[in-house]
């Protein structure tokens, strides 16, 4: 669902390639999915000030994302790591009234 609802958002952007977003939101999403809790919220929106697409999935879980060091061997524990490496940034922020925000801005 949420692969879907980005490529809407990129399509009535005129962003054809939407392949770096999709894995994007994939591994903010599965993330929260797997470690947060209680509902998952997605908000995808252009930067005001340099018009790039944002990710936002929220969570209310309050544990933080780790990116784990990279080991070849392993089978899971690379999104975060594949995130840093295709988003033009990156970060996570908590919320007030707990929980917290994984957000990524894609370059185009």
């Amino acid at each position: 669902m949420a692969r879907r609802f980005l490529a809407g958002r990129f399509a009535e952007w005129g962003i054809a390639d939407d392949h770096d977003g999709r894995l994007i939101v994939s591994e903010l999403a599965t993330n929260a999915l797997v470690h947060g809790h209680g509902p998952i919220v997605l908000r995808v929106f252009r930067d005001e000030r340099d018009g790039l697409p944002v990710i936002e999935v929220w969570d209310g879980g309050e544990g933080q994302p780790v990116m784990r060091a990279e080991n070849y061997a392993a089978t899971d524990g690379r999104g975060l790591l594949m995130v840093a490496d295709i988003a033009h940034d990156w970060g996570v922020r908590p919320l007030v009234e707990g929980g917290k925000i994984a957000w990524a801005k894609c370059g185009l």
